[in-house]
């Protein structure tokens, strides 16, 4: 388990990647849905929110390791349908 400054660091990068990107998608991409993609920056922020403060308070009770582990698949899962999603734009 890397430590939780790594972690928290991590996850800022690739949402900030992500805001990017979906910045990017939606301003020349050849089909322009502002509602869309403001929806989908709205995810993000609260994505990175979620995740970040997730970080910071782990369930009690739980092993740590089998609690970060968790969180990082679920953080890739859903990385992964916003950058779907930001496909489609």
């Amino acid at each position: 388990m890397a430590n939780k400054r790594t972690l928290k660091r991590g996850i800022n990068v690739i949402c900030e990647e992500l805001f990017t990107e979906a910045v990017a998608a939606s301003l020349y991409g050849p089909e322009t849905n502002h509602d869309n993609a403001e929806a989908l920056l709205f995810t993000i922020v609260k994505m990175q929110a979620e995740y970040t403060c997730r970080v910071s308070h782990p369930e009690p009770g739980m092993p740590a390791k089998k609690y970060f582990k968790d969180l990082r698949e679920k953080f890739a899962a859903q990385a992964s349908e916003i950058i779907d999603q930001i496909n489609s734009l």
